[in-house]
């Protein structure tokens, strides 16, 4: 007696529409994906004690290894003005052309190093985090922009030392100097932004980090930490191009600002034409701007 073998049907897998329609009524959703914009936003913003805390705890554990401690936070700058200031102001001269030249100089590193170290932060915060970043799950702009806020509490440090630099050589306090606020709050803006940018770099090539010394050290030179931009304007010899791309230099346009508020014999021709409108909109370009390259790549961080 014959036997017949009855095979079952085959099976059709799934589409990936019945696989979307299947997670969305079980409330599944792809692990490690990107929201949306406003929800990356307010998730960052749930965070905002995370970051406070997080940035104050890097900030003190900075210098615990230092027998002189947060001492180092006002020390470092004043040793790289103190430098500056004998090449600069004495070897090649420049504090005969600058009134106030101490104050001048060291406004130019404080305010400089702020920016400098934040970008050199974000750099390595995804690559320099990734224990962090793949054991917890939260928006990882939270790490550049921590950094950032770590180095804007290390700036305000040094700014009272600062205050006391410019009463010891005479620079009355004026009320000029509470633009030094809205100054602070745009750089911050711009630094936090940048940082956001170099981070998403830094994490896909790691090897930036080695490469950034040697471009901010350039930038540096050229944004008149040292030298004044206005007298450098003033040459006819000079291309025209060459002294608008020094006046709208965005590292440049903060000094320039934090200078005006601080030293009464900084004044206002001194500026670049349109410099507030220059300041605030390197700040939107970055902040908003880094921060969207940023959260564009959010589900690949940590990854490969």
């Amino acid at each position: 007696m014959s036997q017949v073998l009855h095979t079952p049907p085959p099976t059709r897998a799934p589409a990936d529409g019945d696989l979307a329609a299947l997670a969305a009524r079980h409330g599944l959703s792809v692990s490690g994906a990107r929201p949306s914009l406003p929800q990356y936003v307010r998730q960052l913003w749930a965070r905002r004690h995370f970051i406070g805390a997080f940035a104050t705890a890097k900030l003190t554990a900075q210098y615990s290894q230092a027998k002189l401690g947060q001492v180092w936070q006002v020390m470092t700058p004043l040793l790289n003005a103190a430098v500056y200031y004998f090449i600069f102001g004495v070897l090649l001269g420049t504090k005969q052309k600058v009134p106030d030249y101490v104050p001048f100089l060291v406004t130019g590193i404080f305010v400089w190093t702020f920016t400098q170290s934040s970008i050199m932060a974000g750099t390595r915060a995804i690559s320099g985090n990734l224990g962090l970043v793949r054991a917890l799950h939260f928006p990882r702009a939270a790490l550049p922009v921590s950094f950032a806020l770590q180095q804007l509490q290390q700036l305000l440090f040094s700014m009272c030392a600062l205050a006391v630099i410019l009463l010891c050589f005479g620079v009355p306090v004026a009320a000029s100097w509470l633009l030094a606020v809205p100054v602070l709050v745009l750089q911050f803006t711009f630094n936090a932004g940048v940082s956001m940018i170099m981070a998403r770099l830094g994490a896909k090539t790691p090897d930036i980090a080695q490469l950034m010394p040697f471009v901010l050290r350039t930038w540096m030179y050229v944004s008149g930490v040292m030298w004044s931009i206005d007298k450098i304007a003033e040459h006819d010899d000079l291309p025209h191009l060459v002294t608008v791309l020094l006046q709208i230099n965005p590292a440049a346009v903060y000094i320039d600002l934090m200078r005006f508020a601080l030293i009464d014999s900084f004044q206002a021709h001194q500026l670049p034409p349109h410099v507030w409108a220059a300041a605030v909109g390197w700040a939107l370009l970055a902040g908003v701007g880094g921060f969207i390259y940023f959260w564009k790549a959010e589900e690949t961080y940590g990854r490969g």
